[in-house]
C-alpha cells in the first residue's frame, strides 16, 4: 500500500535539507498519515480510511458524509467506500 491520503490523494513532497554550511541533501517530505475508523451513518457501516492530519481535521470540522461527498464530487477518493 502506499503512503497517499485516501481522500485527497496527497502523498509524499521531495525537497532538500539545508544546513547551516548550506550544503544541501535530499528529503523526503511525508504525510502525517493515521489509519482511522469512521461510522457512516447513511449507510450504516463502518469505514477504515489512511487520512493525514490535516484530512482529520477536516472530518472533525465538516463531518464525515459532507468530505467524502465532496471527494467523490472532485474524484480524489483513493479508496471506494
Amino acid at each position: 500500500m502506499s503512503r497517499r491520503d485516501d481522500i485527497t490523494g496527497k502523498k509524499a513532497m521531495n525537497g532538500f535539507r539545508s544546513s547551516k554550511s548550506n550544503n544541501k541533501t535530499k528529503h523526503r517530505f511525508h504525510l502525517n498519515l493515521q489509519k482511522r475508523r469512521f461510522y457512516v451513518p447513511e449507510e450504516d457501516k463502518w469505514i477504515t480510511l489512511k487520512v493525514s492530519a490535516k484530512t482529520l481535521r477536516t472530518i472533525n470540522k465538516k463531518g464525515i458524509t459532507a468530505v467524502l461527498k465532496d471527494a467523490r464530487r472532485k474524484g480524489t477518493l483513493l479508496k471506494e467506500v
